[in-house]
C-alpha cells in the first residue's frame, strides 16, 4: 500500500485541508460542477472528467470559475489522444473534403446498460448522452474545428433501462435517465448533425459516422463505446482524374505504452501545468459539445426544435 494517504468525507473538506497542485474529479456527473468549482476557487487546477457537466448553465460556472481562478482545466476527452482520432482531424484540415455540409455521427451498444449512479437522475443527471454521446460529439466536432450550435430538434427515451427484460429489476426500478438519444443539430457554418447514441437497441449500431463535404466524404466505422479509437479502418470517397475513387486509410497501431489512452490524458494535463502551457481538452470548446447534450434534453422535454441559447463568461 501507499504510506501517509489521508482520506476525506468531502472535497471540500480535502480541498480546505490540504495544498494541492491538481485534482482529477471522476465524481458521479451531477457533482462535477460544484466540486470543479470550489478546486478552482481553491486556486487547484482540475482535470474533470466527461461529461463536463449536466446542463449549459453549469458548465459555464464552471468557466466563469476557471477564468478567475487562472488555473488550467482540462476535460478528459482521452480519444482524442488516439492517432486514428488524431488522423480524422488531419484529413479534413487538408480541405481534401471541401466545405463540410453534413455530418452524421453516434453509436453506441446493442446491450451495454451500466449501473451504480451512471442510471438516476439525482447522480447522473443524463444516461447515455453524458456516458458515451459526448465522445462521438466530440470526434466530429473537433475535426471541423468546433462551430458553435444554433438550433436542436431532440428525442430521448429509456425502454430498456426501465424494463425488467432487458434490465436488472431493481436497476430498472430506479432508472431514470435516457438510454437513447438522436437529434438534428444546426451549426454555424451551413453545417447540420444527425446524432443518435444508445446503451440498448435491437441492432448492433444505428450507423457509421459519416462527414460529408463538397469534394469529397469521410466514412468511421462505428464502435459500441466511443472512449479510444475508430471501429476499423476509415474509407475516403473522392473524384480522382473524374473517376470515383475510394481510399481505405488503414488503421494506426496503438503506440501509446503503459497505461494507454488514461495515462496520456492524465500526462498530458500534468505536462500544461509544469510547462504553463495549454489545457489539452479546453473547457471553451467541450462548452459547445456540453450545450448540444443539455438542448437535446430540453428539446426532446418540449417536443420541438429549439434555439440553443449560451450564457456569457463574463
Amino acid at each position: 500500500g501507499v504510506e501517509g494517504v489521508r482520506c476525506y468525507p468531502s472535497h471540500k473538506e480535502m480541498l480546505d485541508a490540504e495544498q494541492l497542485d491538481a485534482v482529477s474529479i471522476c465524481t458521479y456527473n451531477a457533482t462535477h460542477a460544484e466540486c470543479a468549482i470550489y478546486a478552482l476557487n481553491k486556486g487547484v487546477n482540475v482535470l474533470l472528467e466527461k461529461p463536463m457537466s449536466v446542463t449549459t448553465e453549469e458548465a459555464v460556472d464552471i468557466m466563469k470559475a476557471e477564468k478567475k481562478s487562472g488555473k488550467i482545466l482540462s476535460i478528459g476527452f482521452q480519444p482524442r489522444l488516439d492517432a486514428n482520432m488524431q488522423m480524422i482531424k488531419k484529413i479534413v484540415d487538408t480541405g481534401v473534403l471541401g466545405k463540410i455540409y453534413y455530418i452524421q455521427t453516434g453509436g453506441g451498444r446493442r446491450r451495454g446498460i451500466p449501473n451504480s449512479t451512471f442510471i438516476e437522475k439525482k447522480t447522473a443527471g443524463i444516461g447515455a448522452l453524458g456516458d458515451i454521446g459526448c465522445y462521438s460529439l466530440d470526434m466530429v466536432l473537433n475535426a471541423i474545428g468546433y462551430p458553435k450550435p444554433l438550433t436542436v430538434t431532440g428525442y430521448t427515451s429509456n425502454y430498456f433501462g426501465t424494463s425488467p427484460v432487458y434490465n436488472n429489476p431493481t436497476d430498472a426500478a430506479r432508472f431514470d435517465v435516457d438510454d437513447f438519444a438522436a437529434a438534428f443539430v444546426r451549426l454555424e457554418g451551413d453545417i447540420v448533425l444527425d446524432f443518435r447514441i444508445s446503451w440498448a437497441m435491437h441492432i448492433d449500431t444505428p450507423g457509421d459516422t459519416i462527414i460529408l463535404g463538397t469534394e469529397g466524404a469521410l466514412r468511421i466505422p462505428s464502435t459500441d463505446c466511443w472512449n479510444g479509437s475508430v471501429g476499423g479502418p476509415m474509407t475516403l470517397y473522392h473524384d480522382v482524374a473524374g473517376q470515383q475513387t475510394e481510399t481505405v486509410i488503414p488503421i494506426i497501431p496503438n503506440s501509446q505504452g503503459w497505461g494507454g489512452l488514461f495515462y496520456q490524458k492524465i500526462r498530458s494535463f500534468l505536462d500544461a501545468i509544469k510547462e504553463g502551457g495549454e489545457p489539452p481538452v479546453p473547457s471553451s470548446q467541450i462548452l459547445y459539445n456540453q450545450a448540444i447534450i443539455d438542448g437535446i434534453v430540453k428539446s426532446a422535454k418540449a417536443g420541438r426544435e429549439i434555439e440553443i441559447q449560451i450564457p456569457s463568461i463574463d
